[in-house]
């Protein structure tokens, strides 16, 4: 998957911009999202050296939400976590799968 900078700014704005719609000084969403008012300067100016992590639990935080559109894959991705017989089929034989302790299932 490919993430272009453009959008980085695209998000970066959106992020201030929400933020300011709530009201909220960079201090307040980050107690409220549960990063650093720092993180949050970064991430409203420079998103492209932000951690993806911290960067999704802003997003989700602040009530927003990132889709990811247009997957040149996703049929592949399906495929691979398919459900067989009621589980996820991991494309490993059955002989070779274990439970949760380790043992053979």
């Amino acid at each position: 998957m490919i993430i272009e900078e453009s959008g980085l700014s695209e998000l970066a704005k959106a992020l201030e911009i929400e933020r300011k719609r709530q009201k909220l000084s960079r201090e307040e969403a980050a107690s409220v999202c549960g990063v650093s008012a720092s993180f949050i300067r970064d991430a409203e100016s420079a998103p492209q050296n932000c951690s993806l992590g911290k960067l999704v639990r802003l997003i989700s935080g602040l009530g927003l939400s990132l889709d990811l559109v247009a997957l040149p894959h996703a049929q592949a991705l399906g495929q691979r976590t398919a459900r067989v017989g009621g589980r996820p089929d991991f494309g490993v034989s059955d002989d070779r799968l274990v439970n949760a302790k380790g043992e053979p299932s």
